[in-house]
């Protein structure tokens, strides 16, 4: 945690006022509501504006568990504070946030009681990639109750965790909690009626060039996006910078978002998932590849990972993919590209990757599609053509 939080002071200055004031900009700390379409007041200090953007992001929030609110709990905000292994810790949620901890601490030495609601964890990805999560973080000794139902906490000289899982009940002792479902946009205090910014329990109301009903007031990032994610927030902001100030119209349907999930091995995606294409009325093929057939995996010892890609059925236009590697993170932007740009998974098939590397395993699945184009009919003709050609 020391070495956590002085790596953490050493990054923090790209996002100091200081910073900013260096670079012109005026900074002001406090409170900030709207008064009207052209003014914002700063604890007192009114400030007149042309254009505004909402960008105040969103805070944990605790779901509605008996007792919760009677113990002390931590969350993504200040579990990083801890300066104690707590030797048995709790954690309701097994979303990215939840996942990530449970196995980052029982990696440290700590029992972990990983409460989820819904079936097996990360209940938003590809279900065979979270499966591999699983069972690594089982593996790290992580105690999973998923199908959690009837969770409540209870203070006996300290915490206890009730819940019941797959038909069982469970009455653990624990040293701290840790609260990593849900997210609450943080609207209050705004005085968002004042200039017509509708808003509901999600964030802000947003077009597509996100502009708030108000065509004055723009927003960006956690406060009015599904997609809370740091990068997403960076180039939401860019596309209200082209807009707000440049007369711009770009819109935020043509970002292409990848997301990664920190855990050992990681899980990265971008695009849709095959059901969410099913959902919209897109055939899909799916190309898989798995690490046991991918030799730098197999020297890294790292073979239950897989790169799953889905196309438009009959194509090569990419529409989604899942990787499930040690540096999924880093591996999903080669698609990530080829989606913002419009190459197909045979372009990546014809690019040459470096040997070996783990990479090598997205374009093995461009060799895939290609030996897909090698129909009965074009069989017949290669046939004819070498057998005329000898």
């Amino acid at each position: 945690m020391q070495r956590m939080r002085r790596l953490r002071a050493r990054i923090s200055r790209n996002d100091a006022a200081q910073r900013f004031r260096d670079l012109g900009v005026d900074v002001y700390f406090g409170q900030a509501q709207f008064v009207d379409s052209s003014t914002i007041d700063v604890d007192g200090t009114r400030l007149d504006f042309k254009r505004a953007v909402i960008a105040t992001g969103a805070r944990a929030a605790a779901p509605p568990v008996p007792g919760l609110d009677a113990v002390e709990y931590l969350t993504n905000e200040t579990l990083f504070s801890l300066t104690a292994l707590p030797p048995r810790l709790g954690i309701i949620g097994a979303g990215p946030i939840g996942c990530e901890m449970a196995q980052a601490f029982a990696q440290l030495g700590s029992d972990v009681f990983l409460v989820e609601a819904e079936h097996g964890i990360l209940p938003r990805e590809d279900r065979d990639a979270a499966a591999v999560v699983q069972e690594r973080l089982e593996g790290d000794g992580v105690t999973l109750l998923c199908c959690g139902k009837k969770l409540e906490l209870r203070q006996d000289g300290g915490i206890r965790l009730v819940v019941e899982s797959h038909g069982r009940g469970y009455d653990e002792p624990i040293d701290k909690l840790l609260v990593a479902v849900g997210r609450a946009p943080n609207v209050e205090h705004l005085n968002l009626e004042a200039v017509g910014v509708n808003y509901d329990k999600n964030g802000v109301t947003v077009n597509e060039r996100m502009q708030t009903k108000n065509p004055m007031i723009y927003a960006a990032g956690d406060i009015c996006s599904p997609y809370q994610f740091t990068h997403a927030a960076d180039f939401m902001a860019r596309i209200v910078i082209q807009n707000a100030l440049f007369k711009g119209r770009k819109a935020s349907t043509s970002l292409v978002i990848p997301w990664c999930t920190y855990t050992s091995p990681e899980i990265a995606h971008v695009g849709l998932y095959e059901g969410q294409a099913r959902e919209q009325g897109i055939a899909v093929d799916t190309f898989l590849q798995e690490f046991h057939d991918v030799d730098r995996a197999v020297l890294d010892g790292e073979e239950s990972g897989f790169v799953k890609v889905h196309v438009k059925k009959g194509t090569d236009t990419i529409v989604g993919a899942t990787i499930v590697a040690s540096h999924a993170g880093e591996m999903i932007s080669e698609i990530t590209l080829a989606m913002t740009h419009g190459l197909g998974l045979n372009k990546i098939g014809s690019t040459i990757h470096p040997y070996p590397t783990q990479a090598e395993a997205i374009r093995k699945l461009g060799d895939q599609f290609s030996r897909t184009r090698l129909t009965p009919f074009v069989k017949w003709l290669f046939h004819k053509w070498l057998g005329w050609t000898r």
